[in-house]
């Protein structure tokens, strides 16, 4: 993430360029996929299961990754100040950051079966396409990907989650 980072720098580049030549298409209903209020509903119902589980660990986890990844995402942000326009920091995205930690989180709780892993995945690019067209620049959300799930794979680790499904 952070070699991606210096790599592109604060301007765009030319995936970057081809990506944002869909910012007005129907694409922008992607974004879906990046909302917190769905990703909040993702976290909770991750939350529940964990605790119904009786996985106190898992649920915390759950509950301080995004939280962790926000933090992380503002640190970023200072270090490598890359805007889109005039407007804030762009990289890495941190709606794409935490919806990546959320689905993430969410393959964790559900014991990284292949079914979780490949929902996950589907939801991680579409979410990617919908930053990608608006917000955000294409590699704004590769470096999220690149941090959310060094995250998620720190949050699991901590939570004591096996390494094989349970």
């Amino acid at each position: 993430m952070l070699l991606l980072g210096w790599t592109v720098g604060k301007g765009s580049t030319a995936v970057d360029d081809w990506f944002q030549h869909y910012r007005h298409s129907p694409a922008h209903w992607l974004l879906f996929f990046t909302d917190p209020r769905v990703l909040a509903v993702v976290m909770v119902t991750c939350v529940a299961a964990a605790l119904y589980r009786r996985r106190w660990r898992l649920g915390a986890a759950v509950v301080l990754s995004p939280a962790v990844a926000i933090a992380l995402v503002d640190l970023l942000k200072r270090v490598f100040e890359r805007r889109k326009g005039i407007g804030e920091f762009a990289y890495p995205s941190g709606h794409a950051t935490v919806m990546v930690v959320v689905v993430g989180m969410a393959v964790v709780v559900a014991g990284l079966a292949w079914w979780a892993v490949l929902v996950a995945v589907a939801w991680w690019l579409l979410g990617i396409v919908g930053q990608a067209v608006t917000y955000h620049y294409f590699t704004d959300a590769i470096g999220a990907v690149l941090l959310g799930t060094a995250v998620v794979f720190v949050a699991a680790l901590i939570s004591g989650h096996p390494a094989h499904r349970t």
